[in-house]
């Protein structure tokens, strides 16, 4: 096939539309630089325009041009900025795919986020025929083996799988250039530091290192002056929280929380929201109680198996449910873009996690709204955040402007959806009536008819199963906001009912077809799904 000129190669590629909704300067306080302008090879452009990147972030601009220099890197940047593509993009330039050994590794502290980062890879890289592999605990040993017995360059996991992989000689790092560490801070914590230090003795010693956070601790500053070799400092934290973030506190007793929730549930209007708790105990009880009140939820903690955390994750970021509850398992680098609304039903212990969290909403520069349930015994611990943080916390208002947390809109546009799915729903609930009524007196007829010798009884034909309703993205304007969303009516009585009692590995339920544990097909606020900004 004949190779593209300079002048029609862009034509083919299918971009996903527009992201037209406000950002703030996080994200928007460039230099002018594109992607063209750093000698970027044409296949991976390809992937780059056609995943929705335009023009490269600050912390994109700051840290791609050194790390295409082979420099070491210690970067630390708001969440949700780029700081995923300002080490993929410059790795994946890198990768000589005529040689088939692995030349990149990248680490993450939790199975969801190598998940995420390793699909980025995949898809940045499609064109440049780039072999990208993730492993993680909790999954079998024996397919991992077979993989690695392919060629892969580029490697993404946790460190555990990886330092049993390499110990093991299954997975050979000695000619490993590129060594990428994403949240860092928890990388070098004292639960992975023993792991840590295993691993870089398996990597080579002209590699090349690259950190990224939000968060630097004094274990980062040990580390560099152990394992780093001059590297190069990036520093966009003049300001510790997001700009586009609106935080608000609720200062309550215990007793009172799950009734405060259900008021912001129907109060607020959220497109997806994520709920932290302490702990896992707590993510399923609240799971339940919120299940109950009528609303759509899915929950995730680290005791599931990782079958169902997948699955939770996996559905969540498509919109199949409105609501997720957690622990702070993915506190880190999960980046869904539809979430505008983040919930601290209990209040974190430090300022790392508490931005950690926030930073779940707001995602690339656009709003967001965190809403903290705070009780007598969490007064110090906000006051002590809000110090370390620089940032106040105010009370809740008793109406909240939306404009702070939802993309502007048409709103005769969005008159015009509500009527849609208004005169949807009745068509459905009429086809439902009609089918029932339908079988229920072909039945009685087929019972009374007269039947010839040797006829056989004719079956009675079961009504249609409902089907999962998927939102329209063709019809969805990027401006607009999900529904309200409110409580089914009692009269109608909800399916997921049935599935309130969590199961033992708590999946909630992982076994079910969506529609039997889903409330409403969540539309998303004009995000396709290939428009994700990392």
């Amino acid at each position: 096939m004949a190779r593209r000129t300079d002048e029609d190669w862009k034509a083919g590629l299918k971009a996903p539309p527009k992201d037209s909704r406000p950002q703030t300067e996080d994200v928007t306080a460039t230099e002018g630089h594109s992607f063209e302008d750093y000698y970027l090879k044409r296949e991976l452009l390809m992937g780059l325009f056609e995943m929705g990147f335009e023009n490269p972030s600050p912390i994109q601009e700051a840290a791609i041009p050194v790390a295409l220099t082979k420099r070491d890197i210690l970067a630390r940047a708001k969440n949700g900025t780029g700081k995923t593509g300002a080490f993929v993009i410059p790795t994946l330039q890198q990768i000589d795919v005529s040689k088939n050994h692995i030349q990149a590794l990248i680490l993450v502290p939790t199975r969801e986020l190598a998940l995420q980062t390793s699909q980025i890879c995949k898809t940045l890289g499609k064109h440049m025929g780039v072999k990208v592999m993730v492993t993680t605990g909790g999954t079998t040993l024996k397919d991992d083996i077979m993989r690695l017995s392919e060629a892969v360059h580029v490697l993404v996991g946790t460190p555990g799988r990886i330092l049993d992989l390499a110990s093991k000689g299954i997975a050979d790092l000695s000619k490993c250039p590129i060594f990428v560490m994403d949240e860092a801070d928890k990388l070098l914590s004292a639960e992975f530091t023993p792991v840590m230090e295993q691993l870089l003795s398996h990597l080579p010693e002209d590699r090349q290192v690259m950190l990224f956070s939000a968060t630097f601790p004094m274990s980062v500053a040990q580390f560099k002056e152990d394992h780093m070799n001059r590297p190069y400092e990036i520093n966009l934290m003049e300001e510790l929280t997001l700009r586009g973030v609106t935080q608000y506190y609720v200062f309550l007793e215990e007793k009172q929380k799950v009734h405060c929730l259900n008021t912001l549930f129907s109060k607020l209007q959220i497109n997806q929201s994520i709920i932290f708790c302490n702990s896992t105990n707590r993510v399923e009880l609240l799971a339940k109680k919120i299940t109950e009140l009528g609303y759509s939820c899915f929950f995730s903690h680290a005791k599931m198996l990782q079958q169902h955390r997948n699955r939770v994750f996996h559905d969540f970021r498509n919109g199949v449910c409105r609501n997720l509850v957690c622990s702070d398992l993915l506190t880190r680098g999960i980046d869904i873009q539809a979430v505008n609304v983040v919930i601290n039903f209990d209040f974190p212990k430090t300022s790392e996690t508490y931005l950690h969290r926030i930073g779940r909403s707001g995602r690339f520069g656009h709003l967001g709204l965190a809403i903290n349930l705070i009780t007598y015994e969490d007064r110090f611990n906000l006051y002590r955040i809000e110090q370390e943080l620089g940032t106040e916390i105010q009370p809740i208002p008793p109406d909240i402007d939306k404009s702070l947390y939802v993309a502007p809109f048409n709103e005769d546009e969005e008159a015009d959806r509500e009527r849609q799915r208004a005169q949807a729903l009745a068509r459905r609930n009429n086809a439902n009536s009609t089918n029932r009524g339908a079988s229920g007196a072909s039945r009685t007829q087929q019972s009374n008819a007269p039947r010839s010798q040797g006829q056989p009884r004719a079956q009675a034909q079961a009504p249609p199963q409902a089907q999962p309703r998927q939102p329209n993205y063709a019809q969805i304007s990027q401006s607009a906001p999900y529904p309200q969303q409110q409580p089914q009516q009692p009269q109608q009585p909800m399916q997921y009912q049935q599935y309130a009692p969590p199961p033992p590995q708590g999946a909630y339920p992982m076994n079910a077809p969506p529609q039997q544990y889903m409330t409403a097909p969540v539309a998303h606020n004009g995000i396709h799904p290939g428009q994700q900004r990392y």
